[in-house]
């Protein structure tokens, strides 16, 4: 197994400390479970003090404040938040509100944009979300209907954003939109949209299978948004959003590994625990076994991960191997949290149980950050047709 370096050490070291010592004791009080919506207030105080602790920050590079991370340290500190097992893990990095989103936006937007968005998302004064998808765009991100209608100094936009991650706690979204209709991605602009401006509405009343509580709609009637809120030129945006996908979908892996590293702690821990027929279910043959391919695909697929990371920070062309990763890591993840589930019996049905959620919450990364079949219709256009 690959050790962190000394540096992401530290970090890791740090977060564990955080939720031994703040967090779990936090969730106690509070009542927080796996996949239950958590109050928006107490979220931004969590997301407070993980910047003051430079944690919520620490993805960063260190000219914009961050800890100055390789991609490869990068996802060990990513996978060693997921596997401290605490409900609240994801927003210790800021990943579902803060500058991990927003962070390659520095390279383009204006001054103003970077006193006015991303400088407050950096300090936890305000929460940001991505709104890219559509009813009728998924996987076809190219067919957004979301229009932005040129207007003086003001675009109008009318339309409507599905499934946003973030988007029933963020203030402001980094949101796209047609401003040349026929002109496919060519004709699509990002824009920085205030959540709270008239006309726009979020529309949180349905929960995904990982929980509730993350998840909304986010529905534009109307919506002037000053032309000093485009991010970069007019008709630049689709090329913006796509320009990390890559390097997105590697850095979703260490999420989706640390699922299935605290699916396989957990299952272990269960193993030696439980008794059955006089004796630990872990004597038994067919959970041993179980527990041994849990841990060899973990390890595969960790390997492959890291492997990547390593190549893309010697500057090596990752496209091929990072849409690989993204496959095999959310399909192992999916399988170890099964058996996770298998392991724990009755308990493991339970809602609220780490492995009921952990079963749900990587059954949807099989699809968030480009589906199975995307992936693999990438990775064979890159070996059928390289270069």
């Amino acid at each position: 197994m690959l050790k962190p370096s000394e540096k992401a050490s530290r970090v890791i070291d740090g977060i564990n400390t955080f939720v031994r010592d703040e967090l779990d004791p936090l969730g106690q009080r509070e009542g927080i479970t796996w996949g239950q919506p958590v109050a928006r207030p107490l979220l931004r105080d969590i997301w407070k003090r993980s910047c003051e602790l430079g944690f919520y920050n620490a993805l960063l590079p260190e000219n914009l404040g961050g800890a100055g991370l390789s991609i490869a340290e990068l996802c060990a500190v990513k996978e060693a938040a997921v596997l401290t097992g605490s409900p609240l893990a994801p927003h210790i990095l800021g990943e579902l509100s803060g500058p991990p989103r927003i962070g390659h936006l520095f390279r383009v937007a204006s001054d103003f944009q970077v006193d006015a968005f991303l400088k407050p998302v950096c300090r936890a004064d305000k929460a940001v979300c991505f709104a890219l998808t559509e009813a009728e765009a998924g996987s076809d991100a190219t067919a957004i209907r979301t229009e932005a209608r040129r207007e003086g100094d003001h675009y109008v936009l009318n339309g409507a954003k599905r499934y946003i991650s973030g988007a029933t706690y963020a203030d402001i979204a980094v949101l796209l939109a047609v401003t040349e209709p026929g002109r496919g991605p060519q004709g699509i602009s990002a824009f920085f949209v205030d959540l709270t401006a008239d006309g726009v509405q979020v529309d949180s009343d349905y929960s995904v299978m990982s929980g509730g509580g993350a998840h909304g709609n986010i529905l534009l009637e109307n919506v002037r948004v000053p032309v000093e809120n485009r991010i970069g030129d007019e008709g630049a945006g689709f090329k913006l959003a796509m320009g990390r996908i890559t390097l997105n979908r590697l850095l979703h892996c260490p999420t989706m590994l640390g699922m299935a590293g605290l699916a396989l702690n957990l299952s272990m821990d269960h193993a030696r625990t439980r008794k059955q027929f006089g004796q630990p279910i872990a004597l038994f043959q067919s959970i041993s076994h179980m527990l041994a391919d849990m841990a060899t695909e973990l390890h595969a697929a960790r390997s492959m991960m890291f492997a990547t990371a390593l190549s893309n920070d010697a500057g090596g062309d990752i496209k091929v191997e990072a849409s690989m990763c993204k496959l095999y890591a959310s399909e192992t993840a999916f399988r170890i949290a099964d058996r996770a589930v298998q392991i724990h019996g009755g308990s493991g049905l339970v809602a609220g149980h780490p492995v009921e959620w952990l079963f749900r919450a990587t059954r949807m990364m099989r699809i968030l950050t480009g589906t199975s079949e995307i992936q693999r219709n990438t990775i064979a256009k890159g070996i059928l047709m390289p270069g």
